[in-house]
């Protein structure tokens, strides 16, 4: 009866990174739908360690269909420091509302949706998710609402006419600490998640990222399982 129940679920892509709010949006759409995980190495200084944290993820929810695309032009492009060694990881710029920070990587979420739009096309999928934060982030623009809509009527438009894709944003309007409680809430693997923009061994607490899981946890009042340097 479960098998046939699970058949019957329709299908997502799920954008998942290996951070914490992709961890988390994967636990929102298994509540109703069959997951097909994409990941996207695009050159990114832990991409070996958040492939990990991938495919210990969608182990975890029994994903088999998993798609790892490469996309290393974005390092070529560089512009971030993510993506460029020449430019150091900053520690959190957090505060400062009218500057974005040097880890943003330019337009990478079009990137990434571009990906997935295609795949889910081919698969059938009607769901795109993806774990973008715009309350407690740190500035990106193609974090906000406004980006989302807009890229949703290029899907539509870009699309066969029978095709209708859709990118869902579960997490867009909850701060950190709101995120971490939902992920409680629905059991998501939070232990296997990776944040960190320097370091693949220990966290290292000081950038942008660490800094708002960190802060997130805190003001949940749940304990980090990360380790940090």
């Amino acid at each position: 009866m479960v098998d046939s129940l699970e058949q019957r679920k329709k299908q997502a892509v799920v954008l998942v990174s290996g951070g914490m709010d992709s961890c988390v949006t994967a636990a929102v759409a298994a509540q109703e739908y069959e997951m097909a995980f994409l990941h996207v190495s695009y050159g990114q200084k832990t991409q070996v360690r958040e492939r990990e944290a991938f495919n210990a993820i969608a182990d975890y929810y029994h994903v088999t269909r998993r798609l790892a695309a490469d996309i290393d032009y974005l390092r070529q492009i560089g512009g971030s420091s993510l993506t460029n060694d020449s430019i150091p990881v900053a520690e959190s710029g957090l505060g400062d509302e009218d500057s974005i920070p040097t880890s943003y990587v330019p337009f990478r979420n079009t990137h990434l949706l571009s990906i997935a739009v295609s795949w889910a096309e081919v698969i059938g999928a009607s769901k795109i998710f993806i774990g973008a934060v715009e309350e407690d982030s740190s500035g990106y623009p193609d974090c906000r609402k406004e980006y989302y809509q807009a890229f949703n009527r290029l899907a539509e438009a870009g699309t066969k006419p029978e095709t209708h894709i859709s990118v869902v944003t579960p997490l867009i309007d909850l701060r950190k600490s709101e995120i971490v409680l939902k992920g409680v809430e629905l059991g998501a693997p939070l232990y296997l998640t990776w944040s960190c923009y320097k370091n693949s061994d220990r966290a290292c607490g000081v950038c942008d990222s660490c800094i708002l899981r960190l802060k997130g946890f805190r003001e949940a009042g749940v304990e980090d399982p990360a380790e940090y340097v």
